[in-house]
C-alpha cells in the first residue's frame, strides 16, 4: 500500500512520500474517531462489566490491545491492518465507558469532556507544528519515552492496589507529558522519513491521543469537577 516514490523535493521541504504518509495518517486518524465514538456509547451502557472486576478487566484489556498492535504491525501493508486498527479503536472507545459515566455524573461533566477533547486536539496541533516546522529528528527520544511509559504503566497497576489519590494524579500528569512527547516523536519520524507506513503511524499517534485524553479528563475531574 506504500508505493515507492523518489525523494526529489527542495532542501528543507517535505518529499512527496512524506507528505502523502502525513496526509494519510491524519485521514486515518479522523476515521478512527467513528468506531471510538460508537464504542464509547456502547461502553456507557455496559461499563458495569468492567467495574465488576476492574483489575482483571484492565489486565485483559492491556493484553488485547498489545495483541492487536502486533496484529496491526503484521498486516501493516494490507487493508486488514486498517480493519484491525479500527477494531482496536472500537475496543478502546468501549473501555472509556466507566470514565465517561463518572464524568457525566458531575454537574460540569459534559464541559470537562469537551475541554479534554479540545486540549488533546490542541496538543496534537502543537506537536505537529513543532515537528513539521523544525523538521528536526526527535527519534532519539524513543528509548527514553518507552522506558518512561513502562514505568508509568507499572506505577498505574500498582496504584490499583494501593489506591493513593496523590499518586494517581501524579501518574496522570506524567502520562500527559510522556505521550505528548510521543506525539512529537511519531510525527517527527514521518517528517524525517523514519516512518513510511501510515497505518503504523496512525496507530502510534492514536494511542498517544487516547492516553492524553483519558488522563487530561481525569485531572480535570479531580481539580474542577463539580459534584452534587
Amino acid at each position: 500500500m506504500q508505493p515507492e516514490i523518489q525523494y526529489g523535493s527542495q532542501p528543507g521541504a517535505l518529499s512527496v512520500q512524506q507528505n502523502k504518509v502525513l496526509r494519510n495518517t491524519y485521514l486515518l486518524l479522523a476515521l478512527t474517531m467513528v468506531p471510538t465514538v460508537i464504542g464509547a456509547f456502547v461502553g456507557l451502557s455496559t461499563s458495569g462489566i468492567i467495574l465488576q472486576h476492574p483489575i482483571m478487566a484492565t489486565l485483559l484489556m492491556l493484553g488485547a490491545i498489545i495483541g492487536l498492535q502486533f496484529a496491526i504491525a503484521a498486516n501493516r501493508n494490507s487493508g486488514l491492518g486498517v480493519a484491525l486498527l479500527l477494531g482496536m479503536t472500537f475496543v478502546l472507545g468501549w473501555w472509556l465507558g466507566p470514565l465517561l459515566n463518572f464524568a457525566l455524573r458531575l454537574q460540569n461533566g459534559p464541559q470537562l469532556i469537551g475541554i479534554a477533547a479540545i486540549g488533546t486536539g490542541g496538543i496534537l496541533v502543537a506537536m505537529s507544528l513543532i515537528a513539521t516546522t523544525t523538521k528536526k529528528d526527535f527519534s532519539f527520544m524513543g528509548k527514553f519515552l518507552f522506558v518512561g511509559m513502562i514505568v508509568l504503566l507499572l506505577a498505574m497497576l500498582a496504584n490499583m492496589f494501593f489506591q493513593i489519590p496523590a499518586l494517581a494524579l501524579t501518574i496522570s500528569a506524567l502520562v500527559v507529558v510522556v505521550f505528548s512527547l510521543f506525539l512529537l516523536h511519531d510525527v517527527s519520524r514521518i517528517v524525517t522519513g523514519g516512518e513510511t507506513n501510515y497505518i503504523m503511524a496512525a496507530t502510534g499517534v492514536y494511542i498517544s491521543l487516547y492516553n492524553i485524553f483519558v488522563n487530561l479528563l481525569q485531572l480535570l475531574m479531580a481539580f474542577t469537577g463539580q459534584r452534587d
